[in-house]
């Protein structure tokens, strides 16, 4: 995990977006949740002219903090990564420069009817995790039983609308109850189910696109690029760029 200096320098000096992520986020937060931090960083140019590139991914330099470049963030958003999607509709932004603010208003080229795909394939990961909690200790562990109801939820709505909402509205205290382990099991596999069921159901009639708009996505890359390559030539920072 890329840590470096350099990479927090360009974490601290060249970051574009920055949001809160989590619990906080999805408006699941109790007393004693973290803070997670989410950001996006736009490497200068000229870092890509050399043998060694810069970092695509860097933790920290806070608490709870990571951040992509902006070219792998795109990347895993075309693929309808979720945690990546839910990151560019966070209810809680900290930050955003003009290249942040385009990219804002750039995310429903993200959306496609492949958040299906991959929203459901996460969760069936973290489904079959908690089944394993259940046989080796008789119990899943509630936070992580909470979330995938929580991503279920998110992916049917979405699917449904369109607009990817990561605040849980009133879904928050049934939700809370899972996570303080007042649902039994049974009852968290029957929602599952249903949720799973209510998601393929959408997808068919879903306003989503089949595939994001991979080419509005190229063109925002090559100008953001290509600013960046004029800035340093304008500056003369060639060699100090971070």
């Amino acid at each position: 995990m890329p840590t470096s200096a350099a990479g927090h320098a360009l974490v601290t000096g060249h970051t574009v977006y920055a949001c809160v992520m989590g619990s906080r986020a999805f408006g699941l937060a109790t007393d004693a949740s973290d803070t997670d931090r989410r950001g996006i960083y736009l490497a200068p140019t000229p870092l890509f002219w050399r043998f060694e590139k810069p970092p695509t991914h860097v933790e920290g330099p806070r608490e709870e903090e990571f951040s992509w470049e902006l070219e792998r963030f795109c990347e895993l958003a075309l693929r309808a990564n979720p945690n990546i999607l839910e990151c560019l509709h966070s209810p809680l932004v900290e930050y955003a420069d003009a290249t942040g603010r385009e990219l804002l208003a750039l995310r429903g080229a993200f959306l496609s009817r492949e958040v299906h795909r991959t929203f459901t394939r996460y969760a069936t990961g973290q489904f079959k995790k908690l089944e394993a909690d259940v046989r080796q200790h008789g119990a899943p562990r509630w936070k992580h039983a909470m979330h995938l109801l929580r991503l279920l939820h998110s992916v049917r709505d979405l699917l449904r609308t369109g607009v990817l909402t990561p605040d849980v509205g009133e879904a928050r205290e049934d939700l809370l109850a899972v996570r303080r382990g007042e649902v039994p099991w049974p009852e968290v596999e029957r929602r599952t189910a249903a949720l799973a069921e209510q998601a393929a159901a959408a997808e068919s009639r879903s306003p989503l696109p089949p595939e994001p708009d991979r080419r509005r996505v190229e063109d925002f890359l090559f100008r953001t690029r290509r600013a960046s390559a004029l800035r340093c030539a304008e500056t003369g920072a060639y060699e100090e760029v971070v």
